[in-house]
C-alpha cells in the first residue's frame, strides 16, 4: 500500500519553483487528514459516534497488525494507542511526515531536495518540483471533476474534499473561464459528498482551532 492521497496532497501544497508549502500553517493538519484517509479507504479505522448530551465523534482502528507501509503504520499505531477526536488525530498524524513524503517523491523523480539556511542560521528544506507529470495528471483529474463537472472517483473526491478544507481546491485547477466561486461551490459539493467528508471536517476544525489558539494536539 503507498500513501498516494498524502505524496499527491503534498505535491499540490508545494509551490512548483521554490518546493515551499503554499501555506505553512495547515500543512501539518491537511497531511495528517491525508494519513486518516488512506487508513479509513483501506477499512483500517472507523468512526465512533458517542450520543448523550455532547455528541461527539471518535476514531477507533480495525485489526490486529499494522500496516505494511512504515507511514501508515505509524499512524495507525497512533489511532489505536487511544481513541480520540478526528479533530486531533489530523494534527498528531501530520507532524513530522512532510519530509519522509516529499522523500519518496524525491525517490520517485517528482521533486528534488534543496537545504540551505536562512540568514545562515537556520536550515530549511524545500522540495521544488523536478518532473511536472504527475502533478500535471492529477491537476487534469481535479479540472475535469471541478470545472468540467465529471464525477469523481472516491479517491479523487478525497483529494477535492482535502483540497477543499484548506481553501485550496479552486486554486490547483484551470478555471476554463468559470468564476472561482462557481470552482469553489462544486469543490464544496464535492466534499460534502465524499465518504471521508468527515476527515476534512476535522482538518479545517483543527485549522480553526489553531487560529484560534485553541489547543488540539491530544494525548
Amino acid at each position: 500500500m503507498t500513501t498516494s492521497v498524502a505524496e499527491d496532497l503534498l505535491l499540490l501544497l508545494l509551490d512548483d519553483a521554490s518546493g515551499a508549502p503554499h501555506g505553512s500553517t495547515y500543512l501539518v493538519p491537511a497531511l495528517g487528514g491525508a494519513l486518516l484517509v488512506e487508513l479509513d479507504r483501506a477499512g483500517r479505522v472507523e468512526v465512533v459516534e458517542h450520543g448523550g448530551l455532547l455528541r461527539r465523534r471518535t476514531v477507533r482502528a480495525l485489526g490486529t497488525d499494522a500496516p505494511t507501509d512504515a507511514l501508515l503504520a505509524a499512524a495507525w499505531t497512533e489511532v489505536a494507542h487511544k481513541e480520540r477526536s478526528p479533530q486531533h488525530l489530523v494534527t498528531r498524524l501530520g507532524r513530522g511526515v512532510e519530509e519522509p513524503l516529499a522523500g519518496r517523491l524525491v525517490e520517485q523523480g517528482v521533486l528534488e531536495r534543496r537545504d540551505d539556511t536562512v540568514l545562515g542560521l537556520f536550515h530549511r528544506t524545500r522540495w521544488p518540483e523536478r518532473d511536472g507529470t504527475r502533478e500535471a495528471v492529477l491537476r487534469r483529474e481535479l479540472t475535469s471533476v471541478l470545472v468540467g463537472g465529471a464525477g469523481p472517483d472516491p479517491r479523487t473526491a478525497a483529494l477535492v474534499a482535502l483540497l477543499h478544507a484548506v481553501g485550496r481546491a479552486h486554486k490547483v485547477v484551470d478555471h476554463q473561464g468559470m468564476r472561482a466561486s462557481r470552482v469553489r461551490a462544486r469543490a464544496r459539493d464535492v466534499a460534502d459528498d465524499a465518504e471521508v467528508a468527515w476527515v476534512a471536517k476535522a482538518v479545517k476544525d483543527a485549522i480553526a482551532a489553531a487560529g484560534s489558539g485553541t489547543y488540539v494536539g491530544g494525548v
